[in-house]
């Protein structure tokens, strides 16, 4: 017996061809994944780059006497303590970013949202202004995209010195910190938007989560970012 089909019957509109979605995640997030899986094919590049070229040389720039600098304390040898409350920064706006999505999807707690995204902001900016004076410090000191000052290396000073790690350094980091820039941005648009009852009014904190995805992105390549130019 043949189905019938009743031509005034109303067509309903979905994005997905079946009706719901086969991942069980709404569409927004799931592009978001998308762009993140997409995004991090563009550091690999960058940090597998850095790996080829690192060990293509008999010798390398020594992270301890790069960054052994700290702010107003000259002349004091500190080996990687500035990048450490870089990185602690960076790791500690991620909590709070972690908290913002909590109270948004959990709790629809406006006040706590606005306030973590607040602090979140605030880390993020901290880590910029900490980027933008390790590089004038590096660039005071002689460090370019085309040279890198002998003292550096330490004691391994090498037969033919490489600028290699000066564009590397300027160009991952920077690609990181635009991405950190970036995300500083789009909070603070989602901040002004939470404060205003924006999300409150569409019923849904989802946004909140989707930025938040971003973020743990953006904390999660530094670490290897860190690994690559600090530690290695």
């Amino acid at each position: 017996m043949s189905a019938e089909i009743t031509l005034n019957q109303p067509l309903v509109k979905n994005i997905w061809n079946g009706g719901r979605s086969p991942f069980k995640i709404s569409w927004g997030k799931l592009m978001m994944w998308y762009f993140l899986v997409g995004d991090s094919f563009s550091f690999a590049t960058f940090l597998i780059t850095y790996g080829a070229l690192r060990f293509s040389y008999d010798a390398w720039p020594n992270p301890n006497h790069v960054f052994n600098a700290f702010p107003y304390m000259e002349g004091v040898d500190l080996p990687l303590m500035f990048v450490s409350l870089m990185t602690f920064i960076l790791i500690m706006s991620s909590v709070t970013m972690v908290l913002a999505v909590h109270y948004g999807n959990h709790e629809k707690n406006k006040n706590k949202v606005a306030l973590w995204l607040f602090f979140t902001i605030i880390g993020g900016a901290a880590f910029l202004a900490c980027q933008a004076w390790e590089w004038t410090h590096l660039i005071h000191h002689g460090m370019t995209l085309h040279s890198i000052p002998e003292h550096f290396y330490g004691d391994h000073q090498p037969t033919y010195p490489s600028a290699a790690f000066g564009w590397l350094f300027f160009t991952i980091t920077g690609f990181h910190g635009f991405h950190v820039l970036t995300g500083v941005v789009i909070n603070i648009i989602i901040f002004l938007k939470v404060i205003q009852g924006y999300y409150d009014k569409r019923g849904s904190y989802e946004m909140i989560e989707k930025i938040g995805l971003y973020w743990h992105f953006v904390d999660l390549v530094w670490v290897f970012v860190f690994m690559a130019f600090y530690l290695l």
